[in-house]
């Protein structure tokens, strides 16, 4: 049998405790508590599924005793979902509350069925956070590359090619926009692979000057050039045996595309100012961001040296066409940056959650990650905001002016997810969401929601 969820009422007003509590029982397990101190007990020692938190817990019009639970609520319990009680002309003050983490508010005198739809969807909220949660868990205990977070249908697909190539010596290409993880994919297919104990030496040939490219490359003997006081080892010389990832490879000079050629060829390099060859077991993982094709027709890249790189080619996608990863990304670079910056039980708003949802992410999975960790940085009250987050919000945004508002922007990823879960399923997803199908259609066609994957 499952248990039942428990709702935690504070409130110092002994009749509308009673009354919540005879509506609420039928359904939920419920416990109460009439200050403070005695709340903080029940968060501490009850944990429970939801608060339903009175404002102002004494007779004084000042008091806002409702805050400091709030305020401790996400600290004591995480997944706990608060909701405010106001009273009549306290509208400013719920809306301060939903700022300051509290997952929605209603108003006194109040509305059984009403209220009963806002626990309802709290509690549905709260079991998607433990899911995602969850399943980030087990994808980076799980997965053979704990480092590439994902369950979307093209992650899958990279994944499969990370596993077909690694244990073979192909020379492989990664291709997409800066941000998506080249390096991390080149790191796994390194791990991956029979050379996993060997070095997996990363240059990026766009960052090093034309002048010195060839000496990190390919090293330099004494008194190649002014200032070569000593024989230096290249990139490669330090690989042998293991790997080279050559990232932004679209840079390359065309003179040392000549010389990495050759090496391709033969597997022998020389050293600037040297005359010998030295044999190296070095396999090359390149990378780009450029249209490399489009490189070749312009002159700037070798069409030879394109198919010798690109034998296996993997292209890494977007992190908008990445759908739900986005929630299990920023659920992992949140609780990494917690912990370094020593925060605790640290959440993110729905304004916030929608917002990174719906962002097209220009600089993808680098931007999320450097959002979030600005987010942890400047978080108060240990939820992150949108603003916390960089994202410009408008007054309409932050205070809408109807519950019905509010709830609306927090809707719409919530009947994605649903229907998501239920792979596509709109009679499931109908069911769970306690709607007709009619409804549904309604809120697909309202909030522009496709039904794909």
């Amino acid at each position: 049998m499952t248990a039942k969820s428990k709702i935690l009422i504070v409130d110092d007003d002994p009749g509308i405790t009673s009354q919540l509590e005879l509506a609420l029982s039928g359904e939920y397990e419920i416990s109460t508590a009439s200050d403070v101190k005695s709340g903080l007990e029940a968060l501490k020692n009850g944990s429970p599924n939801v608060a339903l938190l009175d404002v102002a817990l004494s007779e004084r019009a000042e008091d806002r005793g409702g805050f400091e639970l709030l305020k401790e609520a996400s600290r004591i319990s995480p997944f706990v979902k608060v909701i405010m009680v106001t009273g009549v002309g306290e509208k400013e003050c719920a809306l301060e509350a939903v700022r300051l983490g509290a997952y929605d508010f209603y108003s006194k005198p109040i509305e059984l069925e009403e209220l009963k739809v806002i626990i309802a969807r709290a509690l549905h909220l709260q079991s998607l956070e433990r899911e995602n949660q969850e399943l980030a868990r087990k994808l980076s205990q799980g997965s053979r590359f704990p480092e590439l977070l994902g369950n979307s249908e093209p992650m899958r697909k990279v994944f499969r090619l990370v596993e077909l190539v690694a244990p073979t010596e192909v020379t492989v290409l990664l291709t997409g926009p800066s941000g998506t993880g080249k390096e991390l994919v080149a790191k796994a297919i390194h791990r991956e692979s029979p050379r996993e104990e060997a070095p997996f030496i990363p240059i990026n040939c766009g960052a090093i000057p034309e002048t010195l490219l060839e000496s990190e490359l390919f090293g330099h003997t004494k008194g190649a050039f002014t200032g070569a006081h000593r024989d230096k080892i290249g990139k490669f010389e330090q690989a042998d045996g293991g790997t080279i990832f050559l990232d932004e490879i679209g840079e390359l000079p065309a003179s040392l595309q000549v010389k990495l050629l050759r090496f391709l060829q033969d597997r022998k390099i020389e050293r600037l100012g040297g005359t010998q060859l030295k044999e190296l077991d070095v396999r090359i993982i390149a990378a780009t961001n450029q249209d490399l094709k489009e490189g070749i027709s312009v002159g700037k890249f070798r069409e030879d040296l394109f198919y010798r790189l690109a034998v296996v080619s993997i292209e890494l996608p977007r992190l908008r066409d990445r759908g739900d990863d986005i929630y299990l990304l920023a659920q992992h670079f949140l609780e990494l940056f917690s912990e370094k910056h020593q925060q605790r039980n640290v959440k993110f708003t729905p304004q916030a959650l929608q917002r990174i949802r719906h962002d097209p992410w220009p600089g993808n999975v680098r931007e999320l990650e450097n959002r979030i960790q600005k987010g942890v940085i400047l978080s108060d009250a240990n939820r992150i905001t949108a603003e916390d987050l960089g994202f410009e919000v408008s007054p309409e945004q932050l205070q809408p002016r109807t519950l019905s508002q509010f709830r609306s922007q927090a809707e719409a990823p919530f009947i994605k997810q649903t229907i998501d879960r239920n792979s596509g399923n709109l009679s499931k997803t109908a069911r769970e969401l306690g709607i007709s199908r009619t409804t549904l259609y309604e809120l697909l066609e309202r909030y522009e929601i496709s039904t794909g994957g």
